[in-house]
């Protein structure tokens, strides 16, 4: 009999009590933080709907390949749990335990049984142990990617919250840098300011760059891709808060920023703005 036969076979014959032995280990090893966070009503419900699925996929499948078509809907569901508990805070190790928990209920079915030889319990043991192993990698795999993509969406917001794009006057924006400036986020203030420039229709962007500790040749190349973009839009560019240690610097770096207007401070790159848009203060 294969892995997933013998599975099938035994959840038919000892559902209930499997179920049952089932949710004592996973309330039992679940951590009490998990469970502040988890339901029993969802646990059980959760553990209800697996053992289906799981139930018809061994029934039906050929293999206990979980590749082929009949475990996909095993697979969603592990794949759901695991984002879901991802999102909720949850460790890997608690994830996982939802399919490793299950070993113990089924080998208790297994040693139920009698009038069989111990290779075939052996046998029936190993099948089991084979397929729920597979299983509980998915899962694992499943967590690892939901938590690497929660990690990137995470990172991406930070970006998009420390890089805001403020208006100053009417057709004048105002992008203040904080930070090291890499090619991620360079990408993040191109988009912002290219977006708002369209919302706004404003003619002119002011990128600050007084928070921003030192300027190599990466940076400055950054700086005039920026500006490049926004030409292209129609928008003029100004880059304020170049320090005499960055002019210097980039002096130093030979980078060619003489297409590029710059001013020492927010202040002085504010009054040329307003004095190429003509508008007046007071």
């Amino acid at each position: 009999m294969s892995a997933q036969e013998t599975v099938a076979a035994l959840i038919g014959r000892h559902r209930k009590t499997i179920q049952a032995q089932w949710l004592k280990e996973l309330a039992a090893q679940t951590g009490t933080s998990a469970k502040a966070r988890l339901s029993r009503q969802d646990v059980e419900k959760q553990a209800t709907e697996f053992l289906d699925e799981l139930t018809s996929a061994a029934t039906s499948a050929g293999s206990s390949n979980i590749s082929s078509p009949e475990w996909t809907n095993v697979r969603a569901f592990l794949d759901q749990l695991s984002r879901e508990r991802a999102q909720s805070g949850f460790s890997s190790d608690e994830t996982a335990t939802f399919i490793f928990s299950l070993k113990r209920a089924v080998f208790a079915a297994v040693n139920s049984e009698s009038g069989r030889s111990s290779q075939q319990i052996a046998q029936e043991l190993w099948n089991a142990t084979e397929l729920l192993d597979t299983l509980g990698l998915h899962t694992v795999k499943a967590f690892q990617r939901s938590r690497e993509e929660l990690i990137t969406r995470q990172q991406e917001e930070m970006l998009e919250m420390s890089t805001p794009v403020i208006k100053l006057w009417d057709g004048i924006l105002a992008i203040p840098l904080i930070g090291t400036l890499d090619s991620a986020r360079t990408q993040v203030v191109m988009e912002s300011l290219l977006r708002k420039i369209v919302e706004t229709e404003s003619q002119i962007a002011i990128i600050d760059i007084t928070g921003v500790p030192t300027v190599d040749t990466l940076v400055a190349q950054h700086l005039i891709k920026t500006v490049t973009a926004l030409r292209l839009m129609g928008a003029d560019c100004i880059v304020s808060g170049v320090r005499p240690q960055i002019a210097q610097t980039i002096v130093h770096l030979g980078v060619d920023l003489q297409n590029v207007t710059t001013k020492a401070n927010l202040a002085d790159a504010l009054a040329l703005a307003l004095k190429r848009t003509g508008a007046a203060l007071g």
